[in-house]
């Protein structure tokens, strides 16, 4: 069980973002991003979006620094990825 930020690899309002995860569950999750101050607006289906400025404080508390493709692989073992289609539902 571990709490997972990748490399911030996505740039958007003028910096670079990173996604932090839970391999265990969204309580685990929800509650380490309730430790670490990151809003709640910040969730997006099971992950957080994270600015890169806050992965070394994250990494302090306790999260594991993983590729994107490792975090993912991790996600989809866990059973919480959320796959694109299931994001989106047709209107």
């Amino acid at each position: 069980m571990a709490i997972l930020v990748d490399e911030p690899l996505w740039p958007n309002h003028g910096t670079m973002w990173a996604h932090l995860v839970s391999d265990a569950s969204l309580d685990e999750l929800h509650a380490f991003a309730r430790a670490a101050g990151i809003p709640a607006r910040g969730f997006d289906h099971d992950h957080y979006d994270v600015p890169a400025e806050r992965i070394d404080a994250l990494v302090a508390m306790g999260a594991e620094r993983v590729p994107p493709k490792v975090l993912v692989r991790r996600l989809i073992a866990s059973g919480l990825r959320v796959k694109e289609r299931d994001r989106h539902p047709p209107h």
